[in-house]
């Protein structure tokens, strides 16, 4: 294998396609890229055996062939080579090296045999649609945040994708949740996306989807089989395993009875609940909602330090109501919403909240009180 690339495309595609892979590996192939060269374009791909990541760029090919390098010293070694450069990557067979050469600068680095690298199982990807990206990133953006960390029910470990019929319009909808809180985001179905089968896309997938979409404004292909789901964007591909469980009935923990409504203006209920909530418990980060006639109250107290209050103004025409919540959950759910005013729908002190833009239904929240 012998080639030659324009550092900045080989520098863009090892940004994207590195990230997968994890730092520490009990299979050493692992840590590495899979690079092929052929007739004009190098392709390069990373695995961690859940996600697979591939690019393609053009190359000047004058010798054909395969092998893997470490992805992260590649890129390391390409990030630092002179801007505008042009990289000669050379298969030397018989001390089993790559050499790396641009301008002055030359490395070696050891490779292993291509035919070592593992690829997810190959599967029949049977339903397939478009849509723009910007609308995929939406769709991650308002939910990404409520997956947990760490949590053992695997179902609760990505993002719901499916489509369902609200106000009489197909809508692809992207659904998380916590125990705590549930988001809901959805947006037009493509003519495609109906009938496709309800899926779980991984956390780890969603979140390299998420980085990737910030790059490209291109359309998304989306291909779904039994147990992977397919995205390509331009040149880049990232397929992934999907999680084998069933996501819980979540449309039947959305409050039907929440006729108290409180409107509220965003930006300045985010910054007074910043602003109470600097002194809550670590812990709990309670903070209590008391409502009256175009009135809210935010009240923390933390026997240990003190107490903090604000008053706010808002449009609320219904019997006192008091009722708490986690400030952190309330603070990232603010931060999602797009609208200028933002709408609480709320029942009783011990009953889940929906919070919702002003202007449409598309993106809500319900979030579970707190006892305090």
């Amino acid at each position: 294998m012998q080639i030659t690339v324009k550092r900045s495309n080989l520098l863009k595609s090892l940004n994207h396609i590195s990230r997968i892979v994890e730092r520490k590996n009990n299979l050493t192939i692992l840590s590495n890229v899979l690079l092929q060269a052929s007739g004009n374009h190098l392709k390069m791909k990373t695995t961690d055996l859940e996600i697979e990541m591939t690019d393609i760029i053009v190359a000047d090919v004058y010798e054909s062939g395969s092998a893997t390098l470490p992805v992260q010293l590649l890129f390391d070694i390409v990030r630092k080579l002179p801007e505008d450069s042009e990289i000669m990557l050379s298969k030397l067979v018989s001390d089993a090296s790559i050499a790396i050469i641009s301008g002055s600068s030359k490395f070696s680095l050891k490779y292993l045999p291509d035919e070592e690298f593992p690829s997810l199982p190959e599967t029949n990807f049977n339903h397939s649609f478009k849509l723009e990206s910007s609308s995929l990133k939406i769709l991650i953006d308002r939910t990404y945040f409520v997956i947990p960390i760490s949590e053992t029910r695997a179902y609760l470990n990505g993002i719901f994708f499916h489509t369902v019929k609200n106000e009489e319009v197909q809508k692809l909808r992207a659904v998380t949740t916590d125990g705590h809180r549930l988001a809901v985001s959805g947006i037009d179905a493509p003519l495609e996306a109906l009938g496709m089968k309800s899926i779980i896309v991984p956390r780890k997938a969603v979140n390299e989807l998420q980085k990737i979409l910030s790059f490209f404004d291109n359309m998304v292909s989306v291909e779904i089989s039994d147990d992977q789901i397919r995205f390509t964007i331009d040149s880049l591909i990232l397929k992934s395993k999907l999680i084998d469980a069933t996501f819980p009935d979540y449309e039947s923990v959305i409050p039907v009875t929440n006729n108290k409504k409180m409107i509220i203006d965003c930006q300045n209920f985010k910054k007074s609940v910043d602003r109470v909530s600097t002194i809550t418990f670590e812990k709990s980060r309670a903070i209590k909602l008391a409502l009256s006639e175009n009135k809210l109250l935010l009240t923390v107290e933390n026997s240990d330090i003190g107490g903090a209050m604000e008053d706010l103004e808002v449009f609320y025409d219904h019997q006192s109501l008091e009722i708490s919540f986690n400030s952190k959950y309330l603070l990232e759910i603010a931060e999602k919403l797009t609208s200028k005013e933002v709408i609480f729908l709320l029942d009783q002190s011990s009953s889940s909240a929906i919070v919702k833009n002003n202007d449409n239904n598309d993106v809500f929240y319900v979030l579970m009180p707190m006892r305090v």
